[in-house]
């Protein structure tokens, strides 16, 4: 795949859009760290907070990102936007209003994995970016830019107590095969987690939604 852009502008990119949004940046953890707080409880008013957190978080990347920044060097980057923005409206429609998303961590094997998936997208991706040489500004940031925060995403629907409607990870599956393809052109192997994430998070997605299936119908 050739890319439209050079290693160099993607970075400087990113280095503006950190400046620009600063401290949009801190927000993020706290509403990462609230949405996993949100997540202790299987109710609905938390389960429409957390979905509110991840749509707010799409929303702003598909704006403030895509949009906003990385459109001046990608063309792509207008489908990108449209895209994110669309998911922010799933996660509303489908958490916030239809609330058919819920949350709650339990010491099972998929939830431990979604767990594994959030620290990584807050803890070690960035320790991971700052060991290849890419240092803030010049780096994603969890929260605020698309890779980590889709990594994010599919560890807490990993969470969920119900099960999660099929149209609810197509962006973030989509997501991540592009970023994954985009990464190893950028030299960027912190998002390599993200095509970890894509690929072993739908396939523990669907079985755990068979799962829930299973545990509401009535035994015979």
């Amino acid at each position: 795949m050739r890319l439209p852009f050079t290693v160099e502008q993607f970075f400087d990119v990113f280095e503006a859009y950190n400046r620009a949004i600063w401290p949009a940046q801190v927000l993020a953890y706290v509403l990462g760290l609230a949405a996993i707080v949100l997540a202790s409880g299987d109710t609905a008013r938390r389960g429409r907070a957390v979905a509110g957190i991840l749509a707010l978080s799409w929303i702003w990347m598909g704006a403030a990102y895509h949009l906003g920044h990385f459109r001046a060097i990608n063309p792509a980057a207008t489908v990108f936007g449209v895209l994110f923005l669309l998911q922010g409206l799933v996660f509303i429609g489908a958490g916030c209003i239809l609330a058919k998303l819920r949350f709650r961590f339990a010491v099972r094997p998929i939830p431990i994995i979604g767990a594994a998936f959030i620290l990584y997208a807050m803890v070690l991706y960035p320790l991971l970016g700052r060991l290849a040489g890419h240092i803030y500004p010049r780096s994603p940031v969890f929260g605020v830019a698309p890779c980590p925060a889709a990594i994010f995403t599919f560890g807490l629907l990993l969470w969920a107590t119900r099960p999660v409607p099929w149209y609810v990870p197509v962006v973030p599956v989509l997501w991540s095969l592009i970023g994954l393809s985009a990464a190893i052109h950028l030299r960027v192997p912190q998002d390599y987690g993200l095509g970890v994430a894509g690929v072993f998070g739908i396939a523990l997605l669907v079985v755990r939604n068979r799962m829930l299936k299973q545990e509401a119908s009535p035994s015979v």
